[in-house]
This record gives structure tokens, C-alpha cells and sequence, in this order.
């Protein structure tokens, strides 16, 4: 599928808050951080005009709303070729932070696996914080398959990798299944 990048429209957002308390400012900063919105600079945020980002936009307005705050949303595209190439460049450099994020953590997690392994620390409490590690991995993956509207190239890298650690932690419960499960050696 080509994108003609030129049709591309996007939200713009203009966020004012009351200068305190701090936490309404850092409630409408986080939630549009985790659903991927750029920040243009004080108080202006933006994201695709595409149905994905609607829920979380609807909740940084609500943030802002009961914190006394204002929220003026825009319907904008860039003016010139050369304004929309410079969005979709901030925007998609913005995805491949996060999937390079994404693939630290998923070397982190094997890096893990591997250590439980290299120690014998095969026991039922270990499997589960490490499923729980790799469903935290699996949902990050969604989050960010999700916003990646236009498609990054480390994407299919990420998608790979995190085959690749559910593959590691399968193996890592085959064996701590086999340990729980082998019968202690008979003494002669």
C-alpha cells in the first residue's frame, strides 16, 4: 500500500494547564506519550488523524478538563510537500525510539533467560515472573504495532524478536518442567 504522505492529515493539540499542581501536567504528558503523540514544543502535540489515537486524545482532554485546564484540537496537514515529509520524519524517528526501546528490552529479557538457565534456577516462582516479563513484552509489542501507523522498518525486526523470546521462555519451561518433574537419583 503507497501513503500519499502529502494527504496525510494530523491533530494538532494545544495543551494549557494551570501552572500547579505539577501531577494534572505530568497526567496529560504521560497519556500522550504512551499513546505515541509527538511533542512540537510547549504545550503542542500531534499525532495521524487516523482512528487508533481517538481514545487516548479523548482521555489527555478529559486529563486536562479536570485539571482546569484547555484544550484546543486542530485539524491540520502540512502546508507544503516539504512540511509533511519533516511530520512524517519526527513522527516515524519517534516509533523507531521506541521500537529500539522495545528491542533493548527484549535482548534484556533473553539476556535473562539465559542466566536462569546458565545457573540451573529451575523452579515454578522463576517461570512465572519471566511469563509475566513476556506477556509485559507482548502488550508493549500491541501498544506500539498499534501507533506505528505508518509502518517503521524495525518493526518486522521487533515482531521477529519477540518470537524469539516467547521461543526462549517455551524452552526455559520445558526445563524447568523437566527439573520439577525428574526423579532424584537413586543412591547405590
Amino acid at each position: 500500500m503507497t501513503i500519499d504522505w502529502a494527504a496525510v492529515r494530523w491533530v494538532v493539540l494545544l495543551v494549557r494547564l494551570p501552572s500547579g499542581p505539577s501531577r494534572h501536567r505530568v497526567a496529560v504528558w504521560r497519556e500522550l506519550r504512551r499513546i505515541g503523540a509527538l511533542s512540537l514544543g510547549q504545550g503542542t502535540w500531534t499525532v495521524p488523524d487516523v482512528p487508533v489515537f481517538a481514545d487516548g486524545l479523548a482521555r489527555a482532554v478529559e486529563l486536562a478538563d479536570r485539571a482546569g485546564g484547555e484544550v484546543v484540537t486542530l485539524d491540520a496537514s502540512g502546508r507544503t510537500p516539504a512540511d509533511s515529509a519533516h511530520l512524517r520524519s519526527l513522527f516515524a524517528a519517534a516509533r523507531q525510539e521506541d521500537w529500539a526501546e522495545f528491542l533493548a528490552d527484549c535482548g534484556k529479557f533473553e539476556e535473562e533467560l539465559a542466566k536462569e538457565i546458565r545457573i540451573a534456577k529451575f523452579t515454578l516462582a522463576e517461570l512465572e515472573e519471566e511469563e509475566h516479563s513476556l506477556e509485559r513484552l507482548r502488550r508493549w509489542h500491541r501498544d506500539l504495532t498499534a501507533r506505528d501507523v505508518f509502518g517503521t522498518a524495525d518493526a518486522a525486526e521487533a515482531t521477529e524478536r519477540l518470537k524469539q523470546c516467547t521461543a526462549a521462555c517455551e524452552d526455559y519451561a520445558e526445563r524447568v518442567f523437566r527439573a520439577l518433574h525428574e526423579a532424584p537419583e537413586q543412591s547405590g
